[in-house]
């Protein structure tokens, strides 16, 4: 019995190393240390692992099971970054937004459409998608046809590309400033560098050999990625530094919470899940995995009092993301 908890608490002490790694993202850049980004990934078997294993020190009246308890509260706002239960807010619902990657414009679904226009959004954010299908009466749309959609029933003051005027970077959004009810807002819409997987790149089988060159093809694609999404983190963030308006930020960032990107773009934001969601905030649902990659941030004078992931329909390998803003905070 010895030696298995001498090995548990190696194991024990391993996984808090790793997650320990994650809260280096937010210093550390993946052109420097890739690898801190990629730990990211695995945050929600890593922090379940870690639980168990202080559970199973308490209940072996062990005392470590109290530094381990300690330490662990270093993870509780990471945590809530997948799974949060915050108190109702008070408010009025002045801003309705809804984001949504469509999966490539919804490859002809014809229900989004309709969707969309059901929500009565003051603003839609779209990815994956050029928009040109959507004609709602009363709405104005921005779509440059760079992936990147926004329509809104309120007056476009003027959009503009986030363009990185270098080819092998993607352009990562659009940002589009709107006036609503006498006040203009900056909104930008994220769609960060994807990893073109499909199912068959990331399903294990029994084979060792193949796995291992699956677990290989996976890296070889996540590493580059990430440098590219640092490029692209850096031109959203002058964006956001510059804009002399309350800023909107959403879409789909391809990272998970604790990521590189997911620090450096909320700094100086509020994460709207973490003021409003309750439950999971996983968004995407194509693999049976807990993934958030789609998300909604905002200037300190805006408050979000609601935030829903519409598990109610399957249009897309996404679901639709929907947030209420208050402006009382102005």
């Amino acid at each position: 019995m010895k030696v298995l908890r001498l090995i548990l608490f190696v194991l024990h002490f391993g996984i808090l190393f790793l997650l320990l790694g994650t809260l280096l993202n937010a210093y550390v850049p993946p052109k420097v240390f890739p690898w801190f980004n990629l730990l990211s990934l695995g945050f929600p078997v890593l922090i379940i692992s870690y639980i168990i294993l202080t559970i199973f020190w308490v209940f072996s009246w062990k005392k470590r099971a109290f530094v381990f308890m300690f330490l662990g509260l270093a993870f509780i706002n990471p945590v809530k970054r997948w799974v949060n239960y915050s108190s109702p807010k008070n408010g009025n619902s002045e801003i309705k937004i809804v984001s949504f990657n469509t999966r490539a414009g919804g490859r002809g679904n014809a229900e989004i459409g309709p969707y969309l226009k059901s929500q009565n959004a003051d603003v839609i954010l779209l990815q994956e998608d050029s928009g040109r299908e959507y004609q709602f009466e009363g709405y104005q749309k921005a779509n440059p046809e760079v992936g990147v959609t926004v329509l809104t029933r309120h007056k476009i003051i003027g959009y503009k590309i986030i363009d990185p005027h270098d080819e092998s970077v993607r352009i990562p959004g659009l940002q589009v400033d709107i006036e609503i009810r006498g006040r203009v807002y900056r909104f930008i819409d994220v769609y960060l560098h994807p990893f073109h997987f499909d199912k068959d790149m990331v399903r294990l089988n029994r084979n060792t050999d193949d796995n291992e060159q699956k677990v290989k093809g996976v890296v070889k694609r996540l590493i580059p990625t990430f440098k590219k999404h640092q490029e692209q983190v850096a031109l959203i963030r002058e964006v956001i530094e510059n804009s002399p308006y309350p800023v909107i930020l959403a879409g789909d960032f391809n990272s998970v919470p604790n990521s590189y990107e997911y620090y450096h773009l909320s700094d100086g934001l509020e994460d709207a899940f973490l003021t409003a969601g309750k439950g999971s905030a996983t968004s995407f649902h194509d693999y049976k995995f807990p993934i958030r990659i789609d998300y909604v941030f905002s200037s300190k004078s805006l408050k979000a009092i609601s935030y829903e992931v519409d598990r109610s329909v399957s249009i897309s390998d996404h679901y639709p993301v929907t947030v209420k803003f208050s402006t009382e905070n102005k």
